[in-house]
């Protein structure tokens, strides 16, 4: 059985065992969470979220993604600005379907 949550502005399509990555969740390694936005489990399809449904997880760990640069340059005016950036992830392992 899968389902497809939705966490940070973002959709994912689970099912039991699986190992996601996911903006920042609060919690450390080893605490539970729970989503409750769950558009849809096996067959059922929910207008927007499924009432009752949720899928229940465990944080494996708290990351951050490889470095984006982002370099501007003007030409011929010896000016550019170098920047950088990594985005908070939280590791989850999926745990437990309920369809509600």
């Amino acid at each position: 059985m899968f389902a497809v949550i939705r966490t940070g502005g973002k959709q994912y399509k689970v099912s039991k065992g699986d190992v996601l990555d996911v903006e920042r969740l609060p919690g450390d390694a080893g605490a539970a969470v729970t989503f409750g936005e769950v558009l849809m489990a096996g067959s059922k399809v929910g207008a927007p979220t499924l009432a009752g449904a949720s899928v229940m997880g465990e944080i494996v760990a708290q990351t951050r993604t490889a470095k984006v640069v982002a370099f501007k340059k003007k030409r011929r005016k010896n000016t550019h600005r170098k920047r950088g950036h990594r985005q908070h992830l939280t590791r989850v392992k999926i745990t437990d379907i309920v369809a509600g």
